[in-house]
């Protein structure tokens, strides 16, 4: 029975959606965050001890890259099928693919095989938003939907928390051990199968396409909403909306894997000035990736409850200056160990916060037909858009910034600025579906359901 007023109106199902969503995407964070750990070790091991500092950062950089196109290209496919067979079913299937992936690193014996594997965990870590996100949105009320998205979304730096905790205590025992652990998310998928199932809006979508497909057989005429999702989304009305989240997910995007990818490494550098090195700098290195984490906790949390206070659009612009002038004042400079445990969290706060907001504010800019591969599409072509990063970050700092990776970073994530564009041009919802449904009278005698059209409307 639902009771009345405040949090306790909110059901046991949007509960169980709401931790069903978080822990996959928290433990997508860990996998993610526990690999940049270790990517460092892992690929000076199979490169061979006559591997250079320069070499091991540009074959690192190439398997995070590969790890973003395959993310970028499974978002698509997976996302595009969750708007037609279904959310939690393909939630499920990319837990385990990602699981799996990860996990099976730790078996890797040569550099191809390591990066291979990434791009395959990649293929399933990339449904976990648009999917997560489109449960959310349409599972929890217009009042409690930013909050809701934003402690998701605070899972995923819950787990680069995690994975901080698991390299701290497994660091020593080497890099394969660490990245074993990778496969606790498969647990995950077993509870989504469970417990969670379709919400109304997508069975309705479902069901509307089936009566759709019978009236096209009958002889109705076709309209926009018989297109291919991946079409509708890219055509108007749709299209302005979508052009607009891809500048922003790109500039987000820029920042977050260049500043999480690398802070492990300029942290072993900075603590090397004073000698620490190898085994005896896992402690210091999982400090402040820790710190960094919990500012990105923090920043994803607080997410919605900044927007529903001051609109989504305000919300974006605090994060992207947070993460701007944390990157600024600390990385390019030798700053001491002390001073990156002081403005880490600042870091990311901004940088974990700007990858909150798509998550709120994209379900809020497309209909539920096609609402999981809008948010595919625009987090893809940023990822797409982003695959150099990690790999331009170590090239360019071992070539041109003489080994100042920090500086290589700050360069990189200066991209940023077109988020702040994609902000500035795109529309205040503020909790609002500003593309809702309406199903006008049919056109012809036949007794099918009329054909959605879109417009701009206050959600109700």
């Amino acid at each position: 029975m639902r009771a009345v007023g405040g949090f306790r109106s909110i059901t046991r199902y949007q509960w169980l959606v709401l931790a069903g969503t978080t822990m996959g995407w928290g433990l997508e964070g860990f996998d993610a965050s526990l690999y940049s750990l270790i990517v460092g070790p892992a690929v000076r091991e199979l490169l061979g001890p006559d591997a250079s500092s320069a070499s091991v950062a540009t074959h690192a950089g190439f398997a995070i890259s590969l790890f973003l196109a395959g993310w970028a290209i499974g978002a698509i496919i997976f996302g595009t099928l969750a708007d037609y067979f279904g959310r939690v079913r393909m939630l499920s299937i990319c837990i385990l693919i990602y699981a799996v992936g990860t996990a099976a690193s730790a078996f890797a014996q040569e550099y191809w095989q390591l990066a291979a594997l990434r791009f395959i965990a990649g293929l399933g870590s990339g449904v976990e938003v648009p999917v997560g996100a489109a449960l959310i949105a349409e599972t929890w009320s217009g009042k409690y939907r930013g909050k809701a998205t934003g402690v998701m979304m605070s899972g995923f730096a819950g787990g680069f928390f995690l994975a901080s905790v698991v390299y701290g205590l497994l660091g020593s025992y080497g890099w394969r051990v660490t990245i074993a652990t990778a496969i606790l998310p498969a647990f995950v998928a077993v509870f989504v199968r469970r417990y969670l199932h379709e919400p109304k809006a997508m069975v309705e979508v479902i069901e509307r396409r089936s009566a759709r497909k019978a009236a096209l057989a009958d002889g109705a005429p076709r309209t926009v909403e018989d297109r291919f999702v991946l079409v509708q989304v890219l055509t108007r009305p749709l299209v302005r909306h979508t052009a607009l989240c891809i500048l922003i997910f790109t500039g987000a995007l820029f920042a977050f894997w260049s500043t999480t990818t690398w802070t492990p490494d300029i942290i072993r550098d900075v603590v090397a000035r004073d000698g620490i090195t190898g085994a005896d700098a896992v402690g210091y290195v999982a400090t402040a990736t820790a710190m960094l984490n919990l500012g990105g906790v923090l920043g994803y949390a607080s997410w919605g409850f900044i927007a529903d206070a001051i609109g989504r659009r305000g919300a974006f612009l605090i994060s992207f200056g947070t993460a701007a002038i944390g990157l600024v004042v600390l990385y390019p400079f030798d700053r001491p160990y002390a001073a990156y445990l002081w403005l880490l969290p600042l870091v990311g706060f901004g940088v974990f916060g700007a990858l909150a907001g798509p998550s709120v504010y994209f379900p809020e800019l497309f209909p539920p037909a096609v609402r999981a591969t809008a948010i595919a599409v625009t987090n893809s072509a940023g990822r797409f858009l982003t695959v150099p990063g990690p790999l331009i970050a170590g090239t360019i700092a071992a070539v041109h910034f003489d080994g100042n990776t920090g500086l290589a970073v700050v360069v990189v994530s200066s991209v940023i600025v077109l988020g702040v564009v994609g902000v500035a041009l795109s529309p205040e919802s503020r909790g609002r579906f500003l593309f809702e449904q309406e199903q006008p009278v049919p056109p012809s005698p036949a007794p099918v359901p009329a054909p959605i059209t879109t417009h701009l409307q206050e959600e109700k």
